[in-house]
């Protein structure tokens, strides 16, 4: 089975930056499909934040994401990455990676990882 394995979280100052990363276990399987990032806080629903496939145009974003994080593949595209700039207290959530999806439709999603913590500290 896909595994997703995110890493690159912790605790940051408002206005400090991030990156995320997130490995998958079969690259075969993977370059075929939309990887995306999500987020959640306890208590509140499941967030879509960025998805992307393989090219620009690809790429969605939800508009808290948008003009502050870019996703991002790697050459493979085994490999996903969440570039996150001035980050605010609200940005704290858990970020989960999730491939095999369509946009930022979290029911779309067949394969998810254990998520990663970001914390924002004002």
């Amino acid at each position: 089975r896909l595994r997703l394995v995110e890493s690159g979280g912790g605790t940051v100052q408002a206005g400090e930056s991030l990156t995320l990363s997130c490995v998958a276990s079969d690259s075969a399987y993977i370059t075929q499909y939309q990887m995306a990032w999500f987020r959640q806080v306890p208590g509140q629903e499941r967030e879509g934040v960025a998805s992307m496939w393989k090219a620009e145009a690809d790429k969605q974003y939800s508009d808290s994401a948008k003009g502050r994080f870019t996703i991002s593949r790697d050459r493979t595209r085994t490999t996903l990455y969440l570039q996150m700039r001035d980050l605010q207290p609200d940005d704290t959530a858990r970020y989960i990676c999730a491939a095999g999806g369509l946009g930022l439709s979290e029911l779309s999603y067949g394969f998810w990882g254990q998520g990663i913590q970001v914390t924002v500290s004002s």
